[in-house]
C-alpha cells in the first residue's frame, strides 16, 4: 500500500501540490511543506476518531461519498481555482476530523513552514477533499465494506513501520490547543529527532521541511 508522503512525492502528489498551490495563490514549495506535515495529522486524527465504533462508522460513511472520482480530473478541478463547493467540504471535513484542534494544529503548521495561518487554513480546506478521495480510491480497492478495517487502512498508509517518535510527533500536533505552548516542543520534536529513522514518516517531514536527509 502506499504510503501518504510517497503519494505526495509522486507525479500526482506534485499535481496536487501545484494545483493547490496555485488554487491558493501561495508558494508550491511551501504548499508541499504544509501538505507533507498536516496529511499525515490528518489521517493521524482519523485514526483516533475511527478507535471507536461511532467514530469508524461515520469515517466510512464520509469514504463512500468520497470514492476517489475527484482525483480523475485534476486538471478540471484545479483550472481557474477550486470552487467554492469543494473547499466548503474542505472545510467541513477539517470541522469533523480536528474539530476544536483545528486552530492548533493550522497554528503549529504555520509556525513551522513560516506562513500565515490563514493561509494554512485556505490550503487544508482545498487538500481534504482531495485526501478523502485518495482514501476512499484505497478502501475501495481493498474491497473494504464495513467500518472495521478503516484503522488498518489508516495505520498502512500512514507507514506501518512508523516509530514510537514519529506516532508522538502527530500526537503532539493533535493536541496542540492554540495557545502556542506545544510549538517549541514540536520543533523540539522535530529538530532534535533521531537521523536512524530517515526512511520513514519523520523522516519525511524532515527531509520536507528542512531539507535534511
Amino acid at each position: 500500500m502506499e504510503g501518504i508522503l510517497d503519494l505526495l512525492n509522486s507525479p500526482m502528489g506534485k499535481t496536487i501540490i501545484n494545483g493547490v498551490a496555485g488554487s491558493t495563490g501561495q508558494d508550491s514549495s511551501k504548499t508541499g511543506s504544509v501538505l507533507t506535515m498536516a496529511l499525515p495529522v490528518l489521517m493521524k486524527a482519523m485514526q483516533r476518531n475511527a478507535a471507536t465504533p461511532e467514530g469508524a462508522e461515520g469515517l466510512m460513511g464520509a469514504l463512500n461519498k468520497h470514492d476517489g472520482g475527484i482525483l480523475d480530473n485534476l486538471g478540471d478541478l484545479f483550472n481557474g481555482g477550486v470552487n467554492n463547493d469543494v473547499v466548503n467540504d474542505g472545510g467541513k471535513i477539517l470541522g469533523h476530523v480536528l474539530g476544536a484542534k483545528q486552530q492548533g494544529v493550522e497554528q503549529v503548521i504555520g509556525q513551522k513552514t513560516g506562513m500565515d495561518i490563514g493561509a494554512v487554513g485556505n490550503i487544508l480546506k482545498t487538500a481534504a477533499p482531495i485526501l478523502m478521495g485518495v482514501l476512499g480510491k484505497q478502501s475501495k480497492q481493498n474491497g473494504l465494506s464495513n467500518s472495521g478495517g478503516i484503522g488498518d487502512l489508516l495505520g498502512g498508509m500512514l507507514g506501518g513501520n512508523s516509530t514510537q517518535q514519529e506516532q508522538s510527533f502527530l500526537e503532539k500536533i493533535l493536541d496542540a490547543d492554540g495557545d502556542g505552548s506545544v510549538i517549541d516542543d514540536v520543533a523540539g520534536m522535530v529538530l532534535g529527532g533521531s537521523q536512524k529513522n530517515s526512511g520513514g514518516l519523520l523522516g519525511g517531514l524532515l527531509g520536507g521541511l528542512f531539507g535534511k536527509k
